[in-house]
């Protein structure tokens, strides 16, 4: 089956910002907006512009950039906010209101009847505007199926260019989205965008299920920022489509660790080692058997190169290292050790790592090696 091409919608400035605690400052939206175009975005969701004052004056900023990227303003399903985002100049808009019943009901206090009539209404004035639209069914995964098909179907009438499909509270499993996203398709044939929060971890599983059931959009944010437990992280979504997928979006992948080391610092969140795709330690090899296959082969244990996302690869020395470690980390330092040599050092290498309770720094290896060679002396007079 030939694959679709999948938009990758990035909301770092609207949902990622909705982290508790996190502000992004204009100049660090704008920054943001830019890498990420240069990267190959498709469409950045730039803030909600009915909030006005900074936020209204950045978008419109962003706007002016003339970035290759879609620009899309937030909205709730109410005209007048739409019309900010008609005079932030942006050429899409997401209408956004929830289809939940425990939403309507506690939230909204509302009818299932005026939502479908609220969003009706902000669809079709954006689309008079000549606007790109979105209809965002917010707590999609906890509403009645029934429901979600009419109001999606009303939303096709109205307009709507798609359906972005909510799990607001991230309770969705990969094979549940897979099965509930290709029904939506197939009953009302619509794009759809997969928004997937990360409560339980399956944000990115949860998007690529979607993708694989038809979906051609990927709601995500870089290093997976977002309101409690975050969203599908773009980088590794990108990746995922690329490698598992065979879908090879062309992105500027080289610079991933850049934007999210960027996003990080802004954002005032730190960057894990662990973080797949983008942390340092994607590419850090002490165990013994990984370092000796790697360096025989790095497919051995890795799937693509550290370059690819900007990353370099690492022979970390520690508990776990071998004598093959020892060697190749030595002949960085300009070193030639023998086996006997190795196998000295790296018994003294593994009972400093064990008493730090940590892998060493270079500068510790060496200090290793100094007390080795001055033992040797030592022993030779």
């Amino acid at each position: 089956m030939e694959r679709k091409h999948v938009v990758i919608v990035d909301t770092t400035l609207r949902d990622g910002e909705q982290t508790a605690g996190v502000v992004f400052a204009n100049k660090e939206k704008l920054r943001i907006a830019k890498l990420m175009d240069e990267i190959g975005v498709h469409q950045i969701e730039a803030g909600i512009p009915v909030m006005g004052g900074d936020e209204k004056d950045v978008i419109k900023k962003i706007v002016g950039l003339g970035l290759d990227a879609s620009i899309m303003g937030w909205n709730r399903a109410v005209v007048t906010d739409v019309k900010h985002s008609v005079d932030c100049g942006v050429d899409a808009v997401a209408v956004s209101i929830s289809t939940s019943d425990i939403h309507i009901q506690h939230k909204l206090q509302s009818t299932k009847e005026a939502v479908l009539k609220s969003m009706v209404a902000a669809t079709e004035f954006a689309k008079k505007k000549g606007l790109y639209v979105s209809v965002n069914a917010e707590d999609a995964s906890r509403s009645n199926m029934d429901f979600l098909l009419r109001f999606a179907r009303e939303a096709k009438e109205a307009g709507a260019d798609r359906l972005r499909y909510c799990d607001t509270v991230g309770i969705m499993t990969p094979f549940e989205t897979y099965q509930r996203v290709k029904h939506i398709i197939e009953q009302v044939q619509i794009d759809l965008e997969m928004h997937m929060h990360n409560d339980f971890g399956m944000a990115t599983a949860n998007t690529f299920a979607g993708i694989q059931a038809g979906a051609t959009h990927a709601g995500v944010t870089v290093v997976g920022l977002g309101e409690r437990a975050g969203n599908a992280a773009m980088e590794e979504v990108v990746m995922a489509l690329k490698y598992l997928d065979d879908t090879d979006l062309e992105f500027n992948t080289h610079r991933f660790r850049e934007l999210a080391e960027y996003v990080s610092r802004a954002s005032g969140r730190e960057l894990p080692a662990w973080k797949a795709i983008v942390g340092t330690n994607m590419f850090a090899h002490e165990s013994g058997i990984h370092v000796d296959g790697a360096m025989k082969n790095p497919l051995t244990y890795e799937v693509f190169t550290p370059e690819e996302v900007g990353l370099e690869r690492q022979i970390v020395i520690g508990k776990h290292s071998g004598g093959k470690s020892i060697i190749a980390k030595f002949r960085e330092y300009g070193i030639q050790l023998d086996e006997q040599e190795a196998a000295e050092i790296l018994a003294r290498v593994r009972a400093a790592a064990v008493d730090l309770k940590r892998s060493l720094f270079d500068k510790e290896v060496v200090y290793i090696y100094e007390d080795y060679v001055a033992h040797l002396e030592k022993k030779a007079l």
